[in-house]
C-alpha cells in the first residue's frame, strides 16, 4: 500500500498548494492513501468546514489537527458529524469528535489513523498519549481488524516523538509528527518495522516564521512587545510530508521517504514511486 503523509497546511497558500498539486500526486503515483494535518489551515489558526471539506475533494482520506483544532469555534460544531475529520485522541472524555479512525484505502485495505498530541511543552496538557495509544491499538491490532495504522502525533519534543514512536515499533505501519512546520532528516525504519520521521514539515510559505508573515514574529523577538497580530504569510508555498510503502502482508512498513515539492526547499519525491 502506499501512503502519503502531508504536514500541517498553513493559511491561504499552503491549502491551496495541497488542493492543486494532490490530485496530481494521487494519479502520478497511484496513491492508496492520504493523510493531511490541517490544524492551521484557516489563517494559520484552526480550520474551518469549507476549507475541510474542500481538502477532502482534492484527494485526501482524513485530516488530522493538534493544539490548535479549536482556534475556529466552527470546528466544535462540525467535528463530531465528521468521520474524516480527527482531533488528538488524548482530549478528555466528553470532548466532542473522535481522535481515531478507520478507513477504506483505494486499494480496499483497512487503515487505522490515530491523532494524538503529545505533552511536553505543549499547552493544553492532555491525557498521557503513551497510554491513549495503547488503548487504540488494543481496541485495533494491526494484522488483525486493520492492515495498516498510522499515528500523526502532534508534539513539540523531539525526545517524546521518538520515544513514542519506540513505544508502537512494531504494533504501528508509521508514526509521523507534525506540529514544529520544519521537516526533519531522520526519516527510517525502526526496528519492528515502523516507518518514523519526526516532523512532516508544513505546507506553507517557507519564506517566514513557521508559516507566518515574519515581521511579527521577529518584532518580539527584539523587543518582547507586540505591535501586531501573527498573519499567515502569503508567499509561494511548499507542500511537505513522508511517503510510505506498507507490505499488504504484514502492514509494516517496507520503504519511507520523504516528499517536497515547491521553492525555498531542495525538491524531493520518493525514489521508489518513479516509474510507478
Amino acid at each position: 500500500m502506499r501512503l502519503l503523509f502531508l504536514g500541517d497546511m498553513v493559511g491561504r497558500t499552503g491549502r491551496t498548494a495541497v488542493w492543486e498539486k494532490l490530485p496530481g500526486l494521487i494519479s502520478d503515483f497511484r496513491l492508496d492513501f492520504v493523510i493531511v494535518n490541517g490544524e492551521n489551515a484557516a489563517g494559520g489558526f484552526g480550520i474551518t468546514q469549507d476549507i475541510f471539506k474542500t481538502t477532502l475533494e482534492a484527494g485526501a482520506d482524513v485530516v488530522t489537527t493538534g493544539n490548535h483544532v479549536w482556534d475556529q469555534r466552527e470546528a466544535l460544531e462540525f467535528a463530531p458529524r465528521e468521520e474524516r475529520f480527527l482531533r488528538p485522541a488524548n482530549f478528555p472524555p466528553g470532548t466532542p469528535g473522535r481522535g481515531t479512525g478507520v478507513y477504506v484505502a483505494r486499494n480496499g485495505a483497512r487503515v487505522m489513523v490515530s491523532n494524538i498530541m503529545g505533552r511536553v511543552f505543549m499547552h493544553p496538557e492532555l491525557d498521557d498519549p503513551f497510554q491513549a495509544a495503547e488503548r487504540e491499538i488494543a481496541a485495533c491490532p494491526l494484522g488483525e481488524q486493520v492492515d495498516a495504522m498510522v499515528f500523526d502525533f502532534h508534539a513539540e519534543a523531539t525526545s517524546e516523538k521518538m520515544c513514542f514512536a519506540h513505544f508502537v515499533d512494531g504494533r504501528a505501519s508509521v508514526v509521523v509528527g507534525t506540529h514544529t512546520h520544519h521537516p526533519t532528516a531522520d526519516h527510517q525504519i525502526l526496528n519492528g518495522g515502523t516507518a518514523f520521521m519526526s516532523d512532516a514539515g508544513m505546507c506553507g510559505d517557507y519564506d517566514s516564521s513557521l508559516g507566518m508573515d515574519k515581521e511579527e514574529p521577529l518584532n518580539r523577538f527584539l523587543y518582547k512587545v507586540p505591535k501586531g497580530r501573527f498573519e499567515a504569510a502569503a508567499g509561494p508555498a511548499t507542500i511537505c510530508g513522508l511517503g510510505v510503502e506498507i507490505s499488504d502482508r504484514t502492514g509494516l512498513a517496507e520503504k519511507v521517504a520523504p516528499l517536497r515539492l515547491g521553492p525555498r526547499l531542495e525538491e524531493t519525491v520518493p525514489s521508489f514511486w518513479n516509474g510507478h
